[in-house]
């Protein structure tokens, strides 16, 4: 009795420990199908009366306040340059990950900026463009792109499951930047920076470059730096 009252002393509180730990970890799809149709019933009036600056503080709202701070599902796709189906818990850094399709182009000057980021954090981040296409779009669409970026897609009308796939391309609109430690919890959602249409190209790109980087530097690069060095330490 003494023996295994022992054990339970020592390890008792480390079960319970990581059992707590579950419990506390929510995941993307359940904190949209809590929050989601508030959101979108306050959204959907302020757009019904062209409230465009209303409707942005209302998203930044919804996904601070409820979804940051989750963990995105793993879910499954297509990559164009494996021509196999991958996770997106392959990838083992932090993921930059951006959706687009092909009826939902990127904004003015947002290609560049993302080349030139890509080239600059490639050794820390994952940069990822998930399409909403057939794979012949998407080879089509994503001769844009660095190489420094992974090109993935989903085919819907070849996607039999992956709720979350569903999720992300009817809940937030397109293209949404969701930005995930090392671990998939996501650290920031935002739109693009859509510059008016007059804007000069390399006017244009700075802006992107500049709202895009920013975000990258305050939710990934130094988080997974600090990470990085404090297992150094401990080896």
């Amino acid at each position: 009795m003494r023996k295994l009252l022992l054990v339970f002393l020592f390890i008792g509180p480390t079960v319970f420990s990581q059992q707590e730990n579950l419990q506390e970890k929510s995941f993307f799809t359940q904190k949209l199908y809590m929050h989601l149709s508030d959101y979108n019933r306050k959204a959907d009036l302020a757009y019904r009366f062209n409230d465009y600056e209303k409707g942005q503080e209302l998203f930044e709202t919804f996904t601070s306040e409820h979804l940051e701070g989750s963990y995105m599902d793993n879910f499954k796709f297509q990559s164009l340059q494996k021509k196999k189906e991958v996770n997106l818990y392959d990838y083992k850094k932090p993921v930059f990950l951006i959706t687009y399709a092909s009826w939902c182009i990127p904004s003015k000057g947002e290609v560049p900026a993302l080349n030139e980021l890509a080239a600059e954090y490639k050794d820390q981040i994952d940069f990822v463009i998930l399409f909403w296409d057939k794979k012949d779009k998407v080879k089509e669409l994503s001769e844009k792109f660095s190489s420094d970026i992974s090109i993935v897609y989903v085919d819907e009308s070849k996607n039999n499951g992956a709720y979350v796939v569903r999720q992300l391309k009817h809940s937030l609109g397109l293209p949404t930047c969701f930005l995930l430690n090392e671990n998939k919890k996501i650290m920031d959602i935002r739109r693009s920076v859509f510059p008016p249409m007059q804007t000069e190209e390399e006017t244009a790109y700075r802006e992107n470059y500049i709202a895009l980087e920013t975000s990258i530097s305050n939710n990934l690069v130094n988080k997974y730096e600090e990470v990085y060095a404090d297992n150094i330490q401990v080896e």
